[in-house]
């Protein structure tokens, strides 16, 4: 009988595989390509087994079940994401155990998470999330691209903050394609200016292959590593 293990090993071998192909595609190497495996109402358990399984980067985007879960697996050595939207009050508590901060699309979260990470005594890596939807679309997420560079001068003034990067999705319902051709013109114009800040982290479990080609650094998957999620809330 197949374990839970199993499962986990056979999909990330599947989603290994994908990386690797989409890597070679676009003339580079899997290792330049991190996966975040995306744990959003899945049990500790699983975290436990992935990290067995070579997973270093776990993601998860609530608050409560983040924090949660980064307690209850503090003992792995892995390096959380938060990649949810960010509330202004909550920002300190996430940087209170979040290693890499993904969804920074306004100044108004700098300074709370600089205090957060300040009463941590640990440096808190950020990305910029950039909105790839067109003006005006609903539940639009993300910063403007035109407002991206004063978020980051915040970050680069903020002591406990490391600006690493931009983070983007793709806009539901559209050929993910042209967005993240959008996307890595949007990076370019930012390394332009921020070379060091190098990472990208786009694409999710159907369209992994596409950032990857658009020059994703880190993909962010959860189906396609975890299966379909144990409730919808």
């Amino acid at each position: 009988m197949s374990t839970r293990r199993d499962e986990l090993a056979t999909n990330l071998d599947s989603v290994r595989r994908r990386i690797a192909n989409a890597a070679e595609r676009s003339g580079r190497h899997p290792d330049e390509i991190t996966l975040v495996a995306v744990t959003k109402y899945f049990p500790a358990s699983d975290v436990r087994l992935l990290a067995e399984l070579g997973v270093t980067d776990v993601g998860e985007n609530r608050h409560q079940e983040a924090q949660a879960k980064a307690a209850e697996c503090a003992d792995l050595g892995l390096r959380w994401h938060f990649i949810g939207g960010l509330q202004s009050n909550k920002a300190a508590a996430v940087a209170g155990y979040a290693d890499v901060v993904e969804s920074v699309d306004r100044v108004k979260l700098v300074d709370p998470l600089d205090r957060g990470a300040h009463q941590r005594s640990h440096p808190v890596e950020v990305l910029i999330q950039v909105s790839l939807d067109p003006p005006g679309a609903t539940g639009r997420s993300g910063a403007d691209p035109g407002d991206v560079d004063a978020i980051a001068a915040a970050i680069e003034q903020a002591a406990m903050l490391r600006l690493r990067g931009l983070m983007a999705v793709a806009p539901l319902g559209a050929e993910p394609g042209p967005a993240y051709s959008r996307l890595a013109a949007i990076r370019a114009r930012f390394l332009s200016t921020r070379a060091g800040a190098t990472w990208l982290s786009a694409g999710m479990s159907g369209d992994l292959e596409s950032a990857i080609e658009a020059g994703a650094t880190h993909v962010r998957l959860g189906t396609a590593v975890l299966g379909t999620r144990p409730r919808n809330l």
